[in-house]
């Protein structure tokens, strides 16, 4: 049976791999356009984000949506997942063994999107999907050929939350996001 995002998000809604199954709310699964050419992905939900089974719904997922807007991508075009599918208690980081435990869901969501470009959000997620020496400070907006698909990282939004004064490299980040895809479109259109 081939594998659909809705199959893969019922099979994750059963999942019990890890302690994390028991204290969910819902499964974070993953939202936006199943032919996005661009696939956002951060470490794991929050409390919001377990309440609704949205991903980046809180005060992070508004600010994110602030910056598609300045940039002109609409959020509907993207896909928007997260490494684990639930929320950590306390919002505490992902454990590795979470991660290596939860990382199946996401390359089936990549594989079955097939992105033209992956964007990290944030260092836990730069850290699991591009190096695990990403260094999120001196190496955000900086791009990467992995396969057939571009992927770069900028910083979470809850961090810009806590630091205003990285806004300015985070709209830098996302314009350049946005040439690199108008860039990748082109050539499709060649």
């Amino acid at each position: 049976m081939e594998d659909t995002l809705q199959s893969l998000k019922e099979r994750c809604t059963s999942c019990q791999r890890c302690a994390l199954g028991a204290t969910r709310t819902n499964i974070v699964f993953g939202v936006g356009s199943e032919n996005a050419d661009l696939m956002f992905v951060g470490e794991a939900p929050g409390e919001q984000e377990d309440l609704t089974g949205t991903p980046f719904v809180g005060r992070a997922g508004q600010l994110l949506d602030k910056f598609l807007f300045a940039v002109d991508i609409p959020r509907e075009e993207v896909y928007i997942a997260n490494i684990l599918k639930c929320r950590p208690p306390k919002n505490r980081d992902p454990l590795p063994a979470e991660e290596d435990l939860c990382i199946e869901y996401l390359r089936e969501q990549v594989r079955l999107i097939r992105p033209k470009m992956i964007v990290c959000l944030g260092r836990i997620s730069a850290m699991r999907l591009i190096r695990e020496d990403f260094k999120i400070t001196k190496e955000h907006g900086t791009f990467f050929q992995k396969g057939n698909c571009l992927i770069t990282a900028v910083y979470h939004p809850a961090a810009l939350l806590r630091d205003p004064r990285k806004k300015e490299d985070m709209l830098r980040d996302m314009k350049r996001i946005k040439e690199k895809l108008d860039e990748l479109k082109g050539q499709d259109a060649t």
